[in-house]
């Protein structure tokens, strides 16, 4: 994996189900990994191997979602056997709310918040 994040890092997300009384906009996404038209977004994490964020495989909007996800499993991921996945950049990646990531907002819809100040991502 190109970029793996810093035990630091992975210190800060909350742990599963302790954001479950936030409303989905106001997540905080603290990771966002990709690959080839494969995103995912991390809002909380168990400290061993399971994510739970947003993810949106091969550029589907329609059926992206809600989810767990296995960080040992992205991390294994390739394509061609040699492009790996990557996890963005703490100077690139800030964490924000989901409302504020592009990709999320239109995937779920939220059009109004994708086209007024969404950030990329």
């Amino acid at each position: 994996m190109w970029n793996q994040p810093t035990a630091q890092r992975l210190a800060k997300i909350p742990g599963l189900y302790e954001t479950e009384s936030i409303p989905l906009k106001e997540k905080l996404i603290h990771l966002h990994f990709l690959i080839g038209g494969h995103d995912w977004y991390v809002a909380e994490y168990d400290g061993r191997d399971t994510f739970w964020g947003f993810a949106i495989l091969n550029g589907d909007y329609e059926n992206a979602e809600w989810g767990y996800f296995s960080f040992s499993e992205l991390q294994q991921l390739t394509i061609h056997g040699w492009i790996e996945a990557d996890c963005e950049l703490e100077d690139y990646w800030q964490i924000r709310p989901a409302s504020a990531v592009k990709k999320i907002c239109l995937a779920q819809g939220w059009h109004k918040s994708a086209t007024t100040g969404a950030q990329n991502g």
